[in-house]
């Protein structure tokens, strides 16, 4: 698999790295999750990413990785552990890593980020919301002087707040999940532009939306789906269009749209199984998007610009939709 510069880490991680979500409860069982992350590994996926919040995500790949000898990327988070959480506490948060590190069976954590340090509501991390001040800063700082992380990081799922963030200059890497893919695009106006000015490692998760743009919907798309927008349902009917005159799987487009754009390290793959890890990887080796495909692209995601405020985050095609109270967050 090609590598690529994690930012300014001095790290190479492969173009295609593993997220730790569905190698979980939430993906199945244990000997299917060693088998997703073994196949992973032997397909040349060196970086892994979890966090806390992921369920088992990181029992498992501590488990599956404890034999493993080949270096290994990896990174998790702080949020959401142990309960009840206190972002600015410290000794809470030194109980987070410490679970970490015994879970992940590692004496130390590659990179450890704040996650969710952009969503109003979900952790109320900083002391100071203008400088993005706070007792996490401080702690980071120690466990990167004593050698317990080695990089920092933000995982964030907003437009423009993960972007002011960023532009602090704190941090070494940043994840950007659910803003870059075929049709979202609002990372790339602020976010991707202010990590690459920063020469941060900058890592891609969800680039199909948690299955939205995993397989084709066109029964939902024609016809059901009562949360779609009008402009959302026309920009699907000219994926899709565009999909049959180019005879190639959605999901094989979306990998190939953010590994096309070279400022990205690395693009986390949802896979739950070894099957899905080798058809990822498989769409990888194809390479960029050709030029002319990639202007068809945007043109198509300038359709619907911007998130509809109704358009629920899931976006539940197959789930139960309940209403604007869950719309976009």
């Amino acid at each position: 698999m090609n590598k690529r510069a994690l930012g300014r880490t001095g790290l190479r991680v492969g173009e295609l790295g593993l997220g730790g979500f569905f190698v979980s409860k939430a993906g199945g069982e244990y000997r299917q999750a060693k088998a997703a992350i073994d196949r992973a590994l032997e397909l040349g996926v060196n970086y892994i990413d979890t966090a806390p919040t992921y369920l088992n995500s990181e029992s498992v790949i501590g488990r599956a990785l404890e034999a493993v000898e080949r270096p290994v990327v990896l990174s998790t988070k702080l949020g959401g552990r142990p309960k009840p959480f206190r972002p600015k506490g410290k000794k809470c948060l030194t109980r987070s890593v410490e679970a970490s590190l015994r879970l992940l069976k590692r004496d130390q954590i590659d990179i450890l980020m704040i996650h969710e340090p952009d969503r109003p509501g979900q952790y109320d991390w900083w002391t100071d919301g203008d400088a993005f001040d706070g007792p996490v800063l401080e702690v980071l700082d120690d466990l990167k002087q004593r050698g317990v992380i080695r990089f920092t990081g933000l995982g964030g799922t907003t437009a423009y707040d993960l972007a002011r963030i960023v532009r602090t200059g704190k941090f070494d890497v940043v994840l950007t999940a659910f803003n870059y893919s075929l049709l979202w695009r609002a990372a790339a106006r602020e976010v991707l532009p202010a990590a690459k000015q920063l020469r941060m490692g900058i890592i891609v998760g969800s680039p199909l939306q948690q299955g939205a743009l995993a397989r084709r919907y066109d029964d939902e798309i024609e016809s059901g789906a009562a949360w779609l927008s009008a402009p959302r349902r026309e920009q699907f009917v000219e994926l899709y269009r565009l999909l049959d005159e180019i005879d190639m799987p959605i999901a094989e487009l979306g990998i190939r749209f953010c590994l096309s754009n070279p400022d990205v390290s690395t693009v986390l793959m949802g896979a739950r199984s070894a099957e899905e890890v080798e058809m990822n990887v498989a769409s990888a080796k194809r390479g960029p998007l050709p030029k002319g495909l990639l202007r068809r692209l945007d043109r198509i995601a300038a359709m619907v610009p911007f998130r509809p405020f109704e358009e629920p985050f899931g976006l539940p095609f197959k789930g139960r939709y309940r209403g604007a109270g869950q719309a976009g967050r």
